[in-house]
Order: C-alpha cells, then structure tokens, then sequence
C-alpha cells in the first residue's frame, strides 16, 4: 500500500467544510496546534480506497488569500510554504453551491497557486430552493478541475468524491496548465524577482510573496532583505495589483456563471430562511424571542435533569450508607466510603446537566440561530468596545471559557479581541453549573411561577445572564483604558436554517460528558483524596487530646443518647483539629464577611484548580466530619450544617453570595494559562484575576448584607 497522501480541506465559513471533514475522517480524528501558533490543528485518517489512504488537514475558514486573522493566516501559510510538514499533495476546495460567485474567487485563487485540486460544491438543495442550476460538466471545464456535487450532512456524493481523489492522486487530472487571469501581467518583473530569490509554485504564489512577506515566518532574513530591495526598485504597489487582481477573477467568474449557471430571477425568490429570520432579525421581537429561547434552555436543563440527577444522588448515597454497614471501620473503609465514593457522587450527579446544556447548545449551532445571536448582538458590543465576532467566544464562554478564549483569533481588531479574552471568563461556563445546581436546590424554593415556569429556572437565567452583563460593563470600562486605535468590521455570512442533526447533538452530548468524567473527574478526584488525608489527620498533640478528652467522656456516661450526641462532637472535634480544619479556620476571618464558614473557605481554595471542585469537596469534608446518616444526600447534610451557634450556615444570603461570587470570580488556573498563551504576557492573566477576584469579593459582600 502507498504511503497516506495529505488533503487540505479549505473554504469559506459556514460552507460545509466541517461535515466533509467529519464524513471523511469519521472518529479517526485528534486536535493539535499548527507549528509555531495556536491556533487549533484538525487532522484525521480517510480510507479513499482500498490501496489509498489520506490523512485529511481541516484548515481554518478564508474568504479569500488574503489574509487578516491569526486563523487566516494558518491556511495562507500551509499554502503558500514549500517546505511545511502540513504541505498538502492535494486540495479538497468546499464551494458553497448557493453563493456561487463569491466562492469562485476564493476557488480562482488556489486554482492558480498549480496544486492539484478538487471542488466539492455543498449546498446544492438550497441552489434548487433559488432557482440556481449549475451545469457541473461545463463548470468542470471552465475551471479545469474536477468538480463533485456532496452533501456531507447526509453522506451524499462521498463516493464520487473518493473516486476523484484516487485519479487525482494517480494524476490521471493534472494541473491546468492554463492560469484563471494572466497573473503574470500584473507585475512581470516583480514576479521574476521573486521566482530568483524564493522558490515558489507560480506565478501567483510569487505575487502573494511579494505582497506579504513581511508577514510570513518561513521565509529567512536574508531571503527578506532582497525581496526589500526588489520591491523598493519596482516600486511595488501591493494594493493596486490586489484590486487589478480582484477586478480580473470577477471578470472571468461572470463569464463561467454566464455559461454554466441558470438562476431565477431573485425577486421572484423567497426563501424560508428570509421569512424566518424577517422575525428572529426584527429589531424588537427578535431580541424578545432571544431572551426566550435563553429561558427555556436554563429551564429545560432544571426540567430535563432533575429526575436522573435526583437517582443519581441518591443512589450513591445508599451505596455509601451500605458500604458503612458492611465493611469494617477502620481508615480504608473511610477512605472508600468518604473519600472516593464521595468524590465519585461529586461529579456522576452532574452529569446530566452538563450534557443536557451542551446538547442544546448543538441544536442552536446545528439549526443556524448561534449566528443570528451574533448578528443581533453586534449593535449592543459596539457601544461597549467589541463587535459581533466576539459574541461567540462569549456564547462559548457558556460551555468552558479555555476554547472560548481561543476563538477570540478571529477577531482581527486587536483591542476588540483583547477586550473579549479579559471578559470571556464571566460568561458562567459548565464548571460553574454544579455550584449553581446545589446552592440554587439549597436556598431558592422549587415553586411554580405564573403557574408553568419554575423559581429555579429563572434563578439559573438570572446567574447567566448577570454574567453578560456584568462583562458588558467591564468591557466598557477596560475600552476607556486599553489605547489601541484600529477600525474594525463586523462580515457575517448567515447560514441557512436547518434541522438539526440528532445524531451529532448526542454524540455531542455523551463527548462532553466523558470529558467532564475523565477530565474534570480526575481533578475532583484527587483532590477529593487529599481532602479526606487532611481532613482525617491532624498534629499528633492536637488528635490524641481530642481523642483522650471525648474517650473519657464517653467511657463515663451510660445514657445512649448522651453518648450519640457526644459521638457527632467527637467527630467536629476532630475534623476541627484535623489539617483541613487548622486551615480552614485559618482563613475563615476573610471570608465570614460574605457569609462563609470555613468548610467554604477551603472549598475556595481547592476549586481554583477547577470550579466543580467546590462540590467534590464538599462532599468530602462533610462525609469525613460525619458520623451518622452516612445514606443522606450532599445538599441534605449542606443543609444541616450550623454555626457554633445553632445558626443555619446555608441561609439565602449566604447562598445568594456564594453564587455570585463564583459567577465574577478567576477560580480555574486553566484559563489563567490560556490567557497567558495568547497574549503572549503574564501582564493581562495577572490584571484578570485580580479585578475578578476584586468583583466577585465586593458583590458577594454586598449580596449577603443586603439579604441578611
């Protein structure tokens, strides 16, 4: 068999280049970083026959050659380099059937860089909606390509597409020799020049070369300083040649759509999609259906998951009860019990939520509205410093603020993209959600409102939504102090609506949730051991004076139910004088102001390394410092918890503080380091969990006063 050949998949955004991506490679698939940047790298395995194997290069989304964002720039650079270890052999272009021209130049484009190529053309059930008829034969041979109607979402046309890819790869399709335009007419000496100091393709790789060489990383400082020297003596006009360029292509792709393409005249068209959105576009009841359809979702997450979580929850606590009944009490026994089996509840009664919240999110992206909410949004982030591009890696922010973050790249004005990684953080993401889940179920009654909607529903909306607004506001603050000036556009192609793929919404779902197992899980779960050590062991002198004064005590008293109460102080007694408790005191003075004992002050710390590790410890410190009802669930002993003095600790304003200080608070040292990544500086990581940790410190002290 030969060796893998490499595909590039290349495409504008939105014109199916993921789905190809996905039919092609199936679960054969691993993310990376390209060499040198960060932004993400998705590669996967293709069996195209049965003697030819690909490994398929999903590259990030162009309008165009002409770069302006980080992920642009990744497609501009493994196409142009000749040495790049992502060189492809073969290019796979998506072509969006319904936006025919404006995909055609992009097409043009890779066609004269003289590398084989194919032309998948997606779309073509909303061609036929428009009344577009395309003439594949006599586009093939405009073009000189081969040219395969797909439709990946439904494994449509991957067969013909395999067999082209097998006589591209066995070069029965060569290269045209013919070039889209003269490219060589646009600057003849420019291009010879660059052809003696670079080695490139053709004629058009030298005139990209030599338009934005300064920006491309491969080529040397030598090989820099002569393409310097040959631009100053032709005097190279970078911007003239690009518009003479641009003004050719069209030119040529009029004449091929005269050709190949019969289209109904427009005006007589009238899609669904436009009728759809003429309501979820208007300018006022589209944000009215916005709010909507964000309350049902938070809604629908309580409603959903509040039948597996109850099953959950309590059948870890019957194990844990069983458990205790029939093994033997001693250290392993504990640890089992109060250690893994309550790390492990900590983290399986979440489960359902996080995979509803993530199964919704898929049907919003998969039916085209994620992108409406992006065109909605765009007039309100520009009052505050940002444009539409950043309200996805704010929406993604719901998921897990690390690829939020990451999907700032495209966002080309610097400022704006720098503002969207400080605020991305108070979007409240899926880690938050535990936290929410059980001070919500503690202190906010389960009550209908208006007689169909549930308190705890809105009370979840009211945390997301405080979380967009709270980065509203400081996203107004940070513009009046960040001092880059850069004009900025907000280009959005709307995708067309469609239904959405339940298959991939539950694959989506079970992904996630093996990713908060195994990822988050075993965080929880280490932590949830070394929780229990702390917890169990105290100093020597401090654990035997316990252990003498209350053994006395017990040996000397014959009534049963003094002996129960002195039992449940013996172990307070211990759990106080364990590490944990010596800590934990240690640190209750800061955070009694908003309300906290100092089981939660612990709980702080440990979920800086992850925020749902605020449950897993709980669990851990309230199952060690118990000693009957080992059966009862968490929030059952969460709220039985009192003060010294009798009071409840989980009051409605201590519940209310707690949940807004996880909402603005910098709990997760991940992101941290992914901010740290992008800006290239400890500078903005270091302003960011300080002023977070200063708003969240602040608002929760303002909450729990206000509603003590």
């Amino acid at each position: 068999m030969k060796a893998p050949i490499n595909i590039a998949l290349v495409g504008n955004p939105n014109s199916g280049k993921s789905s190809l991506f996905n039919a092609l490679t199936g679960l054969n698939q691993k993310v990376g970083n390209f060499p040198g940047v960060t932004v993400d790298k998705k590669t996967g395995s293709a069996r195209i026959s049965p003697t030819l194997e690909a490994n398929i290069i999903d590259l990030p989304g162009t309008y165009s050659l002409y770069p302006k964002s980080a992920d642009e720039y990744v497609t501009y650079d493994v196409l142009l380099q000749p040495g790049s270890e992502d060189r492809p052999d073969m290019v796979i272009i998506i072509a969006d059937a319904s936006n025919l021209k404006r995909n055609l130049l992009f097409c043009s484009q890779i066609i004269d860089l003289k590398m084989p190529v194919i032309i998948g053309l997606t779309m073509m059930d909303i061609a036929k909606k428009k009344g577009i008829e395309i003439d594949l034969a006599g586009l093939e041979r405009e073009l000189g390509v081969p040219v395969v109607a797909i439709n990946p979402r439904k494994n449509k046309g991957m067969q013909p597409l395999k067999k082209n890819i097998e006589l591209v790869a066995q070069e029965k399709f060569v290269v045209p020799a013919r070039e889209f335009i003269e490219n060589r007419l646009l600057a003849p000496a420019v291009i010879d020049g660059v052809k003696q100091i670079f080695p490139v393709s053709s004629d058009y790789a030298a005139l990209h070369v030599a338009a934005n060489h300064e920006e491309l990383a491969f080529i040397t400082e030598t090989q820099q300083h002569g393409l310097r020297e040959l631009l100053k003596a032709q005097n190279f006009n970078k911007t003239k040649v690009q518009a003479e360029e641009i003004m050719q292509r069209y030119a040529r792709i009029k004449h091929i759509m005269n050709i190949t393409v019969v289209e109904t005249d427009p005006l007589q068209q009238q899609l669904q999609t436009e009728r759809i959105d003429n309501i979820l576009l208007h300018r006022v009841w589209g944000y009215l259906i916005l709010l909507g359809v964000l309350f049902l979702l938070f809604q629908s997450i309580f409603w959903l998951a509040s039948y597996p979580m109850d099953l959950i929850e309590a059948g870890f606590g019957s194990l844990g009860g069983w458990l205790t009944g029939v093994l033997p009490d001693n250290n392993w026994t504990d640890l089992l019990v109060n250690g893994i089996v309550a790390g492990l509840g900590g983290i399986a009664v979440f489960i359902p939520q996080i995979a509803i919240l993530f199964g919704l999110i898929t049907i919003l992206e998969d039916t085209g509205y994620m992108a409406r909410i992006s065109f909605l949004t765009d007039r309100l982030m520009r009052q505050v410093g940002l444009n539409g591009k950043s309200v996805m890696p704010l929406i993604s922010g719901v998921a897990c603020a690390v690829p939020a973050i990451m999907a700032a790249r495209n966002i080309e004005n610097r400022k704006e993209r720098l503002i969207t990684i400080m605020i991305t953080p108070l979007m409240s993401c899926s880690a938050r959600l535990p936290i929410y889940t059980i001070m919500i179920a503690l202190v906010i009654p389960n009550v209908p409102v208006l007689g169909i909607f549930n308190l705890q529903g809105l009370a979840m909306m009211v945390l997301y939504l405080l979380g967009f607004v709270m980065a509203f506001l400081v996203a107004a603050v940070m513009k009046l102090f960040i001092r880059i000036k850069e004009k900025s556009y907000f280009i959005m192609e709307l995708p067309v609506y469609r239904a959405p793929r339940w298959k991939n919404v539950g694959t989506t779902m079970i992904e996630k949730a093996k990713i908060f197992v195994t990822d988050a899980g075993k965080v929880i779960m280490v932590i949830s051991v070394i929780l229990w050590a702390l917890a169990s062991y105290g100093p020597s002198g401090k654990m035997d004076a316990v252990h003498r004064e209350y053994e006395a005590q017990i040996a000397a008293t014959a009534d049963s139910a003094a002996i129960e109460q002195l039992n449940r102080d013996f172990s307070s007694a211990k759990l106080a004088n364990s590490y944990a408790g010596i800590l934990g005191h240690a640190i209750e003075p800061v955070v009694k102001p908003l309300g906290y004992d100092w089981k939660i002050g612990i709980a702080l710390i440990t979920s800086f390394a992850a925020r749902e590790v605020f449950v897993g410890t709980m669990a851990t410190l309230y199952s060690v410092g118990d000693t009957e009802d080992s059966d009862a669930t968490l929030r059952e002993k969460m709220a039985m918890a009192k003060w010294s003095d009798g009071r409840p600790v989980y009051t409605l304003a201590t519940g209310l503080s707690l949940m807004i200080f996880y909402a603005f608070a910098m709990q997760c040292m991940s992101t941290l380091a992914i901010v740290k990544r992008e800006t290239k500086s400890w500078k903005y990581p270091v302003i960011q969990f300080v002023y977070m940790t200063l708003l969240a410190y602040v608002c929760s002290w303002g909450v729990f006063h206000l509603f003590q």
